[in-house]
């Protein structure tokens, strides 16, 4: 097992330091809306600022029509192999 020389955690520190201070440069254009330091769940903020009212008035009916496509595709399935009492004796 080799050990680590000073050279190598030199190089591991700069790269650390290089890559936080990176972020630190991306964030520094970022705009720093209040929004964005809300500590409530992001889908708690989207239903209160009425962005996800379209998703739910989509999915609710959909959700009710894909029920409604499964139980007739069992049904179906349920028909098709299954056989009359008595027709094949």
């Amino acid at each position: 097992m080799a050990a680590t020389s000073p050279a190598e955690w030199a190089a591991a520190g700069s790269l650390g330091v290089t890559s936080v201070s990176l972020i630190a440069f991306a964030l520094s254009f970022a705009d720093a809306d209040l929004g964005y330091f809300n500590p409530r769940h992001p889908l708690a903020r989207l239903v209160e600022s009425g962005r996800l009212d379209w998703l739910l008035i989509t999915v609710g009916p959909a959700r009710v029509a894909i029920r409604d496509a499964v139980l007739d595709l069992a049904a179906l399935l349920i028909l098709l192999t299954t056989s009359p009492k008595g027709a094949m004796a």
